[in-house]
């Protein structure tokens, strides 16, 4: 049993976009510490880690630990309903994940049937990153706009003094230099010049729910997954993207 209020709703759909970004259903684990989500993509080349504590609602009682799957598309779909000003508050219900909204005056409740998702991620994907790059949300917002006017993929190359950013299409190429320390790098780490490639659609995906006023967190290894992270008030949110290789 559960029952979980947050204060914005707004706030609670602005979470759940980053995970519709990239699937349709998933399963929540909510404990006592927070809500927890891992899973693939449909495709199996992405992955999502979000975490959420328990500090961030106004009111979380939780007995024990449960899983519970939702279609995640629909839950999106019905807290785009949310009004500014309302309030949220979840419970389990006779097996249904029941969602009501309270305005001033007002209250609309709904209730979702709950799922069996076939796949869970339990663990993350160890990688050993040669370089970390502290970006602009909005700034790689913006460069991932100016490869996708001529690529459906882009490259990155970080050392410890630049950031690099490329894309190359039938209709022309790409190249773009970023210092470190400078207005759209806040800070890179770099043990050794680590490069890759990965899909655009992807990556827009996955930074698409990120604060424009926020940081995205790029962790590079060469021709390895690339993991994207960053957080959305208390929430944390982690992606990891399968680079492409040339065949």
């Amino acid at each position: 049993m559960f029952e979980i209020k947050i204060d914005d709703a707004k706030y609670w759909k602005n979470c759940i976009d980053s995970i519709v970004n990239l699937i349709d259903e998933g399963t929540f684990s909510i404990s006592k510490e927070g809500i927890t989500l891992r899973a693939m993509d449909p495709s199996g080349i992405s992955m999502i880690s979000f975490f959420i504590p328990n500090k961030a609602f106004s009111k979380y009682e939780v007995e024990k630990q449960s899983s519970i799957g939702l279609n995640i598309d629909n839950l999106s779909k019905i807290l785009a309903s949310a009004r500014p000003g309302e309030q949220l508050l979840m419970k389990d219900s006779n097996n249904k994940f029941a969602i009501e909204f309270i305005g001033e005056k007002s209250k609309r409740r709904y209730r979702l049937p709950m799922i069996e998702v076939k796949k869970d991620v339990e663990k993350e994907p160890k990688v050993e990153f040669e370089s970390k790059v502290e970006v602009k949300s909005d700034s790689f917002k913006d460069i991932l706009g100016d490869a996708n006017l001529l690529s459906t993929y882009i490259g990155f190359k970080a050392d410890k003094d630049s950031f690099v950013v490329s894309a190359k299409g039938d209709a022309g190429e790409l190249e773009e230099e970023h210092m470190n320390a400078a207005e759209v790098i806040k800070k890179i780490e770099s043990e050794k010049p680590a490069s890759a490639t990965f899909n655009l659609d992807y990556l827009g995906r996955i930074v698409k729910a990120c604060p424009s006023s926020s940081y995205i967190n790029l962790s590079i290894k060469t021709d390895e997954p690339i993991k994207v992270d960053y957080k959305i008030g208390d929430a944390e949110v982690a992606y990891y993207l399968a680079p492409y290789m040339e065949s």
